[in-house]
């Protein structure tokens, strides 16, 4: 753990950073050439100093190291926050736990449907201030508060370089002590990484379960931030629970209290370029059909899974399953879904490796992708033992259909008819 005077000279250095000659810095800094030789251009900014920064009564090393490490956070940023990043501050842990832009701003529209303008809006355990910024966005009213005071630094930094300040501002303080009616709505993104990287026990997240679910129920309006794989036994009752991808990647979960929850489940899924499409529970709904592999095969998107929602992702394409209990939707109908890649399958093979390298050879396969769900086959082994040779590609689904494993060659549709 670091001593208060480290952490006084990092703020120091950090807060050196804002002044005009600690933006030159930042300005002359290539996050490419930082990654690729961070000692190299440690050392030529510690024997020619930019203008200005060895008169800022900071150590000049203390000071080039906080600037390495902010354009080295931004260069990674640019996949959460696009050019934002390179207007924005970070730390290494609050870099990896701060929501993607496109979903922090999605939130904020939401908590700005519900929560009147007035009301203030506490983010309790607010990191850089990622959702922050988009609930100031979005005219609320915002307090953050967080437990590291370098942390809070940042994210104050983030206020001012977005020119929300009047709206918003981040303090120290232990959200655990939060007193009833502090605040009108809370958001509270609890923190999932500790000393030894990741931490997937919601009771060992930082404050722990029990204490951000009474955060979230002692106000009127709440969301709580969890990480995609909660299980749901841990979902409150009333409470609407959301599992969010972006581009096909599962990125977290939602959970809405109060004022801001439908007591529902959904899957939110963001692609650049197209509108969030969401796919809900229906209560109605009972077990999918089961089929024999038809024409097509359908994956759904990852977070249509975590939220148990295959039964309706199958019903939007009036599918049926392979297997009742394997999340692949077959159907003989090829529908334009955004909640489901789509494979033409070619082939449907019981599976032996003997088998499928003859498969592969006869279509003179070169390009394998593999997926698997239901099966304990070694991908990468796999792929190893069938040496694909050849100028076509396929997709490899390897699954379970009752008791026996089989192979799906298929192909990709890139397109609808």
């Amino acid at each position: 753990m670091q001593g208060n005077g480290q952490v006084t000279a990092h703020i120091a250095a950090f807060e050196a950073l804002l002044t005009p000659a600690g933006q030159r810095l930042l300005e002359a800094l290539d996050p490419a050439e930082v990654e690729a030789d961070p000692l190299g251009v440690a050392t030529r900014l510690r024997r020619a100093p930019v203008e200005g920064t060895d008169a800022l009564g900071v150590d000049l090393s203390e000071l080039v190291g906080a600037a390495l490490t902010q354009a080295r956070l931004r260069g990674r940023a640019r996949g959460k926050f696009g050019e934002l990043a390179e207007r924005m501050y970070f730390t290494p842990n609050g870099l990896e736990q701060s929501t993607r832009r496109p979903v922090a701003a999605l939130r904020a529209r939401r908590f700005a449907a519900a929560v009147p303008r007035e009301a203030l809006v506490g983010d309790l355990g607010c990191g850089i201030g990622a959702d922050l910024l988009s609930l100031a966005e979005a005219g609320l009213r915002v307090e953050g508060v967080d437990a590291d005071p370098f942390t809070v630094a940042v994210a104050n930094a983030n206020i001012a370089a977005r020119g929300l300040g009047e709206r918003a501002h981040a303090r120290e303080g232990d959200v655990t002590a939060t007193p009833p009616g502090a605040y009108d709505a809370v958001f509270c993104d609890p923190a999932r990484r500790g000393r030894r990287g990741r931490v997937f026990d919601p009771d060992a997240y930082s404050p722990p379960w029990s204490q951000v679910m009474a955060l979230a129920q002692g106000v009127s309006a709440a969301c709580v931030k969890a990480a995609p794989g909660i299980p749901h036994d841990l979902v409150p009752e009333g409470c609407a629970a959301e599992w969010i991808s972006v581009g096909g990647e599962v990125k977290e979960a939602a959970l809405w209290f109060g004022g801001l929850s439908d007591g529902g489940r959904r899957a939110t899924l963001l692609r650049e370029g197209a509108e969030p499409a969401m796919l809900t529970a229906d209560p109605t709904l009972g077990a999918p059909p089961v089929a024999e592999p038809g024409r097509y095969l359908y994956e759904p998107d990852g977070a249509v899974i975590r939220a148990h929602l295959v039964a309706e992702a199958a019903a939007e394409i009036d599918g049926a399953l392979l297997d009742p209990h394997i999340a692949y939707i077959t159907s003989d109908r090829l529908a334009a879904t955004p909640f489901s890649r789509a494979y033409e399958v070619r082939d449907v093979l019981p599976f032996s490796l003997k088998r499928l390298r003859s498969a592969l050879r006869e279509r003179r396969v070169g390009t394998v992708t593999i997926k698997k769900r239901g099966s304990a086959v070694d991908v990468e082994k796999l792929r190893r033992d069938l040496r694909p040779s050849g100028p076509e590609s396929a997709v490899v689904v390897l699954t379970r259909i009752g008791e026996r494993p089989f192979a799906l060659l298929c192909s990709e549709v890139t397109a609808f008819p």
